[in-house]
């Protein structure tokens, strides 16, 4: 979901990825919110300048709006009174949380979300901050990978705040538009370092099936000790609500993984 949307038409949103979710037979679906602090330096050529050209500034930079914490709680209690069979989860997906640990600790004070994800979209060259899929403009592609997990693993052991990790491939993303497939083996070490660091916290791995996950790192998952994994769609869109998500339980159960108690549950290690 996108934070400069009015709410009007963002209660439409949920409440058709409801609906949806109902067609689907989902028991449960969960709206985690975006909550990004950092400004971003847009570069000529930009996806973003592209989807969000009306947010950057004179000097090319972009700051995502704030979250607006009760429009975004009022839409989910609606949801939650029109659609009473269907388990609704509250969320929010940080943003470089260990870069923005004030705003981060003041918005967890006042939601009180069911599930929070941490994520990093963003890397920081000299003093400025680029979202990812940008930085395939200006660097090469194995070095961005390289950058990433390292920031990845500095947002892990930095920051406590979050339960779930959330799309740890996310600059395969760029790499896949911009480079080609993508070869896991060729960041094993770093993959497997990140994977450590989250297993021994205690937290989850997101499977998430924007774009599929390559089972190779769930295997690695599974062997640095992770515990539990959950799944996402990433849909920002009604209709994109759990695309994949039969090949990816499918996946996840062949390396060893089994659905919790109840159908909203991370899924653990059998």
């Amino acid at each position: 979901m996108h934070s400069e949307w009015s709410w009007d038409a963002r209660r439409g949103s949920m409440e058709r990825t409801c609906t949806r979710a109902v067609e689907l037979g989902l028991p449960a679906v969960a709206f985690t919110e975006h909550a990004d602090h950092t400004r971003l330096t847009i570069p000529e050529g930009s996806f973003f300048e592209q989807a969000h050209g009306h947010l950057v500034a004179e000097d090319r930079t972009l700051q995502a709006p704030p979250l607006d914490l009760t429009g975004y709680l009022e839409s989910v209690q609606r949801c939650r009174d029109k659609y009473p069979d269907l388990k609704i989860l509250s969320g929010v997906e940080l943003g470089e949380a260990h870069w923005h640990a004030d705003a981060v600790a003041t918005l967890l004070e006042a939601g009180q979300f069911d599930r929070v994800l941490g994520s990093q979209h963003c890397l920081q060259v000299g003093s400025q901050r680029y979202e990812i899929p940008d930085l395939y403009l200006l660097m090469p592609p194995a070095e961005i990978m390289h950058a990433y997990l390292a920031e990845v693993h500095r947002l892990i052991e930095s920051s406590d705040v979050f339960a779930v990790l959330g799309h740890i491939d996310y600059a395969v993303r760029g790499w896949v538009v911009n480079v080609g497939p993508f070869d896991p083996w060729a960041f094993e070490d770093e993959f497997r370092h990140v994977l450590r660091a989250l297993a021994g916290s205690g937290r989850a791995l997101e499977v998430n099936t924007r774009v599929p996950l390559h089972p190779e790192i769930v295997r690695w998952w599974r062997q640095e000790g992770g515990d539990a994994i959950t799944f996402a769609s990433d849909a920002h869109e009604p209709m994109a609500l759990a695309n994949g998500f039969a090949e990816a339980v499918a996946m996840v159960e062949s390396i060893g993984f089994r659905p919790g108690r109840h159908p909203y549950d991370l899924w653990r290690r059998g």
